[in-house]
C-alpha cells in the first residue's frame, strides 16, 4: 500500500513536530486545511498514525501477532486409564504461541510487542500483566463480548501431551479492519511474527500486506488444523517454521522417511516461502531454504520435564537468530538450544531463560 508524496511529507512533518496543527500543514503543503484533514484520515486508516493526536508508532524489533490464552496442565502421576479417575497434578501459566514468543523474546533482550485479544476478565487482565514485564502490550485488545482463551494439556507420567482442549472463539472476532486499524504498530516493526489463531482472511490480510511493504515475515502454525487456514499463496513469507503434523497438513503429502521432510519443505518453498524449518520431535529438525540450503539438525540428550512451549521457544531462538543476523544453520542450533531450556522446566516460559543461559547450553551441546 504506497503512500503518495504528499502523504510521505506530512508523517516527515508530524515526526518533526508532532503537535503541528493542520492548518500549518496546509500552509507548508500549499493545500486547503480540508485536504490536510483528508490525507491524515487516509493515514489514519493506513496505521501510519495512531489516531488525532498524530502519534507515530514506536518503532520495534519484532511484533508478534496470534495467541495469548492460559495455559493449564495436568499431569498424570502414572500410566492413564481412560474411563475412570487418575492421580494427577495441575498447574496454570501464561500461555498463546504469539504470546510465549513474544515473553521469550524479551527475556533474551529482544524488543518485543504483542498483538493479541484477551477477554475482560480476570484472567484476562492477569495474561497482560505477566507479560508486559517482557513485551509491550499496547497494540493488544480487551474484549467484553468474549472469554480470554484457555488451554488445557494432558500430560502423561512422562510428560509427553495425551490430548489437549482448546477454547480459543475469542480470535473469531478479530477482523481485517482491526488489522488495518494497528497496521501502524506492524509497519514499525523489522520482523513479523504470525501464529494462526486469527480466521483465514485475517492471516491472508496479513501475509498480503507484509507482501507488499516488504516486511520480514514468520509463520509458525498452532496445530495442524489450523495450519489449513493457510492460503495458498505465501509469497513473502520469509519462515515458516512447522512440526511435521503440519507440513503434511500444508502440503498433503505423507512423512514417514527422513527425505519426506525435504520432499515436504521443497513444496512449501514453492509455495512461496523463502525458508522452511519442519520439526521431527526428539529427532530435532530439517531446514531448507530457496538458495538451496539444507541441513539436519539433531537434538540432543537432555533432561525433559515438560513439553509444553519447547516448540515457542525453538521459534523464539531462530528469530533471536535472524534478529541478530546468524545463518540459518546456526540459527536452527539456537532455536534448539532455546528449547531445551524450556524442556527443563515446568513451566510455558522457563523464567531462567537469558543470554547467559542461551549461550551456556549452546555452549555444551553445540560446540
Amino acid at each position: 500500500m504506497e503512500v503518495n508524496d504528499k502523504e510521505m511529507y506530512i508523517l516527515r512533518l508530524i515526526k518533526e513536530n508532532p503537535f503541528v496543527t493542520q492548518n500549518e500543514l496546509a500552509e507548508k503543503l500549499g493545500l486547503s486545511r480540508s485536504a490536510v484533514a483528508g490525507y491524515i484520515s487516509s493515514l489514519t486508516k493506513e496505521g501510519k498514525l495512531l489516531g488525532r493526536a498524530y502519534v507515530l508508532p514506536k518503532k520495534k524489533e519484532v511484533i508478534c501477532i496470534g495467541g495469548a490464552n492460559i495455559d493449564r496442565k495436568v499431569q498424570a502421576e502414572e500410566t492413564i486409564q481412560y474411563g475412570t479417575s487418575n492421580p494427577a497434578s495441575t498447574s496454570q501459566s501464561p500461555g498463546g504461541v504469539a504470546r510465549n514468543i513474544a515473553e521469550n523474546l524479551g527475556r533474551l533482550g529482544i524488543d518485543t510487542s504483542l498483538f493479541t485479544i484477551v477477554g475482560e476478565d480476570h484472567e484476562g487482565e492477569w495474561l497482560l500483566d505477566n507479560t508486559q514485564h517482557y513485551a509491550d502490550i499496547t497494540p493488544s485488545l480487551l474484549s467484553n463480548l468474549n472469554r480470554t482463551g484457555t488451554y488445557t494439556a494432558l500430560l502423561d507420567s512422562d510428560g509427553e501431551l495425551a490430548v489437549a482442549l482448546a477454547d480459543m472463539s475469542i480470535y473469531d472476532s478479530i477482523d481485517k479492519d482491526t488489522i488495518d486499524k494497528k497496521w501502524g504498530y506492524i509497519a514499525a516493526s523489522e520482523l513479523v511474527i504470525l501464529d494462526t489463531n486469527f480466521s483465514g482472511d485475517v492471516l491472508e490480510h496479513i501475509i498480503v500486506r507484509c507482501r507488499q511493504e516488504n516486511m520480514a515475515l514468520c509463520i509458525t502454525p498452532v496445530s495442524a488444523p489450523k495450519v489449513k487456514k493457510l492460503p495458498d499463496n505465501l509469497q513473502g513469507v520469509t519462515w515458516l517454521i512447522a512440526n511435521s503434523d503440519e507440513a503434511e497438513v500444508l502440503t498433503g503429502m505423507k512423512i514417514k522417511e527422513e527425505g519426506d521432510f525435504f520432499k515436504a519443505a521443497e513444496k512449501i518453498i514453492a509455495k512461496g516461502v523463502e525458508k522452511v524449518v519442519i520439526t521431527r520431535g526428539d529427532k530435532g529438525l530439517i531446514y531448507f531454504t530457496k538458495l538451496g540450503e539444507a541441513g539436519v539438525i539433531l537434538t540432543p540428550e537432555a533432561e525433559v520435564i515438560d513439553v509444553t512451549g519447547a516448540g515457542d521457544s525453538l521459534v523464539s531462538g531462530i528469530m533471536y537468530s535472524h534478529i541478530k543476523g546468524l545463518n540459518t544453520e546456526n540459527a536452527c542450533k539456537i532455536g534448539i538450544a532455546c528449547s531445551i531450556i524450556t524442556l527443563q522446566s515446568n513451566q510455558t516460559v522457563n523464567p531462567l531463560l537469558n543470554n547467559k543461559k542461551l549461550q551456556e547450553i549452546f555452549g555444551k551441546y553445540f560446540r
